[in-house]
């Protein structure tokens, strides 16, 4: 058996029997003294495990338990092996590297420890496993860490929220008092969904634009996820609307090899066309973020439906050409 293995062993001997001798231990493990002796040091020094060696019984017991009797304390109920571990690991680097000034990184630290500890791993060691992994979060829009940490607590917490937005678009600041439903992350980027009280509706805001946060004591309005999602997911991207349009792409044989492999909308089909090319049919309801997608793909790929959209790509497309006189070779 592995050391995983080892251990829930050595915890159910010993939470079982209320007391298990050295010698009955290495019978049961099937190990040699010196591997006993590093698991049992292990689980203490490691994991924290209350095992304390009985002189007068001649037994390894549970600090605080005695025979019969469920122990003070447990082993952790929870055990990974070293794979799991590693792949634990990584996952810490993907939140870190998504995380708000710091704030998930550093709730989860105490995690990390006891995973670096299981691991048996020194300091050293740690942060030479940490650089194997490489998360890189391009055009990542930061978010104040205490306006995250405030809308993080008032959502589960389900209180409400006074929050100062900026409109991008209107260049302007407005107050509102909003009731926080779910947290999203897109695309290197926090948004709140919430009820807005101004306007008595569902709106989405982008965390990097809210300019400060403070917590409420009224309770917030609860909106069943289900209506969230349904006014808010239908669309392409993160622009919400209700009126829900369809968009048919074809992508050259050359892109497709590619795009076959990717879920722009949930909803979307795929149909492979005889010459190679592929047409993707998808939902929307504001075309800004759509057509910006369509866009870097180029000439690898054409709106066939609507038209109003295929003229809208189509206008950025002259626009961005329009920046390049010298290059137009007239």
């Amino acid at each position: 058996m592995n050391r995983t293995e080892r251990f829930y062993r050595i915890e159910l001997l010993i939470k079982s029997r209320g007391g298990v001798n050295f010698e009955t231990l290495m019978d049961e493990l099937e190990v040699s003294r010196a591997t006993l002796k590093r698991d049992l040091q292990y689980l203490r020094d490691r994991m924290d495990a209350p095992i304390v060696y009985d002189r007068f019984d001649n037994l390894y017991k549970f600090e605080g338990g005695a025979s019969g009797t469920a122990p003070a304390h447990q082993l952790p109920g929870v055990w990974f092996s070293e794979s799991e571990i590693h792949a634990l690991l990584t996952m810490h680097q993907l939140i870190d590297g998504l995380d708000a000034g710091g704030v998930l990184g550093r709730h989860l630290q105490p995690l990390l420890d006891k995973l670096n500890g299981m691991l048996g791993t020194t300091s050293t060691e740690s942060r030479e496993l940490m650089k194997r992994v490489k998360i890189v979060n391009p055009a990542r829009r930061p978010v104040p860490s205490r306006w995250f940490e405030a809308i993080g607590s008032a959502l589960l917490k389900r209180k409400r929220l006074d929050i100062v937005y900026f409109t991008r678009a209107k260049q302007t600041e407005s107050q509102r008092e909003v009731s926080p439903q779910r947290l999203i992350h897109y695309r290197n980027t926090w948004y709140l969904d919430a009820w807005c009280h101004q306007s008595d509706g569902l709106r989405r805001f982008a965390l990097d634009a809210v300019r400060s946060a403070k917590a409420l004591e009224g309770r917030a309005k609860d909106v069943a996820l289900k209506t969230v999602e349904a006014e808010l997911d239908g669309g392409y991207g993160i622009f919400s609307g209700k009126a829900i349009q369809w968009a048919t792409l074809v992508f050259s044989p050359e892109a497709a090899q590619w795009v076959a492999l990717e879920e722009w909308h949930p909803r979307q089909t795929l149909k492979t066309l005889a010459d190679g090319s592929l047409e993707m049919r998808l939902p929307y309801a504001d075309a800004t973020e759509l057509a910006m997608d369509i866009l870097r793909h180029g000439p690898q790929v054409r709106v066939a439906s609507p038209v109003a959209l295929a003229r809208q790509v189509a206008q950025r497309l002259r626009e961005a050409a329009a920046q390049y006189p010298e290059a137009s070779g007239r």
